[in-house]
């Protein structure tokens, strides 16, 4: 067995990396393949923008000319200045049960870490704030939420025993039409909206979807004051992300919670595609955007991937405004039927037990890890 430091020049290896996954997964009917086009991006340090601020080591895993495993660790410089930490992540970790395997792997990616004078690991966690994070623990029966991790139940062992302990969970619920969501949650919502002068901002083009970027990210940059373990995003990151997300958004679930000309909130929705990317494999080309377009126009799931106010909002009921949209959000297009909210922090006891009153049900867990280097 040979650990290998990926050269993104090197087809064969950049090929190994990307297909593995559809190794391990061949058996499991569950599994969503992640969109190709995305994933090969990721490896470039030409043109995927995280490359630009920080660096990263994508390993593979040999027996002998086979690959069996493999794992991306992360310096994400701007979460360190921000954060004030010497953090590195891991992410993309793929393998087979083979316990050896994942402790090269680790043992390689703690080398890189420690060389970089990191003193802790965490995840799995991504490049971006819209990377779904980590390990699956809970729900491996239902199929995953686009862009969501899905993982065998036996990655936890092999994690596990490389010395990680837990380090927090999220959960993701589902919201159905016949979910029977409190008329006096829309009551309420209506006259918060009306006493704060507040009133939400919809989209109908993608073209107006895109002029709101910018909106979000300030919005989002301006809700990190005085918290952890997040990063402000780059005009680039953002860019990158918005072109990820805009060629397979509906507009109009894409929400605003304005305030005169200023954005306070927002709500992040999008039709769910994972049946295409099951149909194609995660493939474009040749065909395979033909079937994600039909697939856009015709599933009936949407995921929330997102919602927040910033802090002065929130209290006195304010977050009724984004469970009142949130449901609006399934309800109001008489083509959707089912939705998943996705990874909301276990730590957030209050929306969780106003989501569950709601008749949400939370039927999936991700756990994150960390390890002292």
């Amino acid at each position: 067995m040979n650990i290998t430091q990926l050269d993104p020049n090197n087809k064969k290896q950049v090929d190994d990396f990307l297909h593995l996954p559809h190794s391990i997964y061949r058996d499991i009917p569950q599994w969503v393949p992640p969109l190709q086009m995305d994933e090969r991006l990721r490896l470039s340090p030409k043109r995927f923008p995280f490359h630009q601020h920080s660096r990263a080591s994508f390993l593979l895993a040999y027996d002998g000319t086979r690959p069996i495993g493999r794992l991306a660790v992360l310096d994400n410089r701007r979460y360190n200045e921000f954060n004030k930490t010497k953090t590195a992540f891991f992410y993309l970790f793929e393998c087979e049960n083979n316990k050896e395997a994942a402790t090269v792997l680790f043992n390689a990616a703690f080398d890189w870490a420690r060389s970089r004078g990191l003193d802790q690991i965490v995840g799995p966690k991504g490049f971006t704030p819209l990377d779904g994070f980590g390990l699956l623990v809970k729900g491996f029966e239902h199929r995953p939420a686009f862009g969501l991790p899905y993982n065998p139940a036996y990655y936890v062992d092999l994690i596990e025993a490389q010395g990680f302990v837990k380090d927090g969970e999220s959960v993701s619920g589902y919201l159905g039409t016949d979910t029977q969501f409190p008329p006096r949650v829309h009551q309420l919502a209506e006259r918060i909206a009306q006493r704060r002068g507040l009133h939400i901002l919809r989209c109908n083009t993608r073209k107006e979807l895109r002029a709101l970027v910018s909106h979000l990210k300030e919005l989002y940059n301006s809700s990190l004051e005085g918290t952890t373990g997040t990063t402000p995003l780059t005009d680039e990151e953002v860019d990158t992300m918005a072109n990820q997300l805009i060629w397979l958004a509906d507009p109009k679930l894409v929400k605003l919670v304005m305030k005169d000309e200023r954005a306070v909130g927002f709500l992040l929705a999008y039709p769910d595609v994972s049946a295409a990317l099951q149909k194609t494999h995660g493939r474009l080309f040749p065909f395979g955007w033909l079937t994600l377009l039909l697939e856009l126009r015709h599933t009936d799931w949407i995921n929330i991937n997102g919602a927040g106010l910033l802090p002065e909002y929130r209290g006195s009921g304010g977050t009724a405004i984004l469970y009142s949209e949130m449901f609006k959000s399934v309800s109001e297009n008489p083509r959707y039927k089912h939705a998943e909210v996705v990874q909301i922090g276990v730590e957030n006891e209050n929306m969780q037990r106003e989501m569950e009153n709601f008749g949400i049900n939370f039927y999936k867990m991700h756990r994150t890890y960390k390890r002292d280097l």
